[in-house]
């Protein structure tokens, strides 16, 4: 009876705010583009379905006693693990296990991306990776429910600039990580994902449980070691160029930390729109929208092109991903002439629809240029200034 009181009690707390009456509904939290992604349809591992009936139906806390009690019952190759060092991980690859769940909130660890890949590395091939944590968006949503509007609005700002952008500077991050330990750190949805892709996993389901965001990821390639990712404002992104040799193609970020390894994600639950680009492409950030639409996040890639990486007029640099994505015939087309600041989709008044007519562009203007390169990129750079300026082409 005294439990039964001490819980009415603590629903009948008065809140921070009079005003405020209504507590935050996690339980219904969602996000909508997680809801076009993957879910568990082929999964037949019976431990991961045992840890998802327990994360659907109770909430966090509740959910990690029940591993913590029940952890003795999982199979052989199940590996219940909570910490925040990659080498805590890599002792397991002496057994190779098929499932890995880390109790550990994502949030609270500051290599990430080391332990990610010490993961892949342990894991069975095909073996499975579980983690939680809670989004960006979410943290947001909880914030500006917390306090009044205008107050919120406040409150959420210096929450953005001290865990989204000083986490993420050069110089500055060093004092974050040295003031946080790496602790309740902010990552977006597509930044989660991103750096999956980036240790070599396939997300196989994403879900919202009662106010927390679950990742089950499945071991796919080994893991990238040997990439330098970056939250800064100018990114440097790897694209195939002439001959088909991989250079850094620099660009104004217009999308979260870590989109560019979700490619093969997006494709997968997306496909492609007009034009050839990525349908409901949701990597892209509020500024990114501001600078596509003005044409001004491709105008660092003028430094490619005094590099001699690239020309002023010429097919777009595509990543492997998008490359991969050509005919064979149109991949060697591809190759044998330097990628442009300006590529054929602004020279043309009507614009491609289909991965199919975007290549056909692309034929027409490399067979052009390779019998009269001067005069098929002066025709060219002056169409598209045409179509920039008087008929409102933009990067997309």
């Amino acid at each position: 009876m005294k439990q039964t009181d001490k819980n009415i009690k603590t629903r009948r707390r008065r809140p921070l705010f009079r005003f405020q009456y209504e507590p935050f509904d996690q339980e219904h939290y969602r996000e909508d583009a997680a809801e076009r992604g993957a879910k568990m349809e082929d999964v037949h591992d019976q431990d991961v379905l045992a840890l998802r009936d327990a994360f659907a139906t109770m909430p966090l806390n509740r959910a990690l006693d029940w591993v913590e009690l029940y952890q003795k019952k999982f199979s052989a190759g199940t590996y219940v693990v909570n910490t925040a060092h990659g080498d805590a991980v890599a002792k397991y690859a002496e057994v190779r296990p098929t499932l890995l769940f880390n109790k550990r909130s994502l949030n609270s660890i500051r290599h990430l991306n080391t332990l990610l890949n010490r993961s892949n590395e342990a894991l069975a091939d095909g073996g499975y990776l579980w983690c939680h944590c809670r989004t960006a968006s979410l943290m947001k949503a909880r914030i500006l429910h917390r306090w009044p509007p205008v107050i919120g609005q406040a409150v959420y700002g210096c929450y953005y600039l001290w865990h989204r952008v000083c986490s993420k500077l050069p110089g500055i991050r060093k004092v974050y990580l040295w003031t946080t330990n790496g602790k309740r750190r902010s990552f977006p949805r597509v930044e989660i994902l991103g750096r999956m892709y980036r240790a070599g996993f396939n997300v196989v389901d994403e879900e919202f449980w009662h106010g927390e965001f679950f990742v089950l990821a499945q071991k796919a390639r080994p893991p990238i070691w040997d990439d330098e990712p970056t939250g800064a404002p100018i990114i440097k992104l790897r694209r195939v160029g002439k001959d088909g040799k991989l250079f850094g193609v620099y660009k104004f970020r217009t999308m979260f930390a870590y989109s560019e390894y979700l490619q093969p994600y997006l494709f997968q639950h997306g496909g492609l729109q007009d034009g050839g680009k990525f349908a409901e492409d949701y990597r892209i950030n509020l500024w990114g929208k501001l600078l596509r639409s003005t044409w001004l996040d491709e105008l660092p890639m003028i430094a490619n092109v005094l590099k001699g990486q690239m020309k002023l007029v010429g097919i777009r640099p595509l990543s492997r991903h998008y490359f991969s994505l050509y005919s064979p015939e149109m991949q060697a087309l591809h190759i044998s002439v330097k990628p442009g600041l300006v590529p054929p989709f602004y020279y043309e008044r009507k614009t491609p629809v289909t991965l199919e007519e975007v290549q056909e562009s692309e034929r027409r203007y490399i067979e052009a240029y390779h019998a009269h390169p001067f005069r098929t990129d002066w025709r060219y750079f002056w169409g598209a200034v045409d179509n920039i300026l008087f008929h409102h082409k933009r990067s997309g």
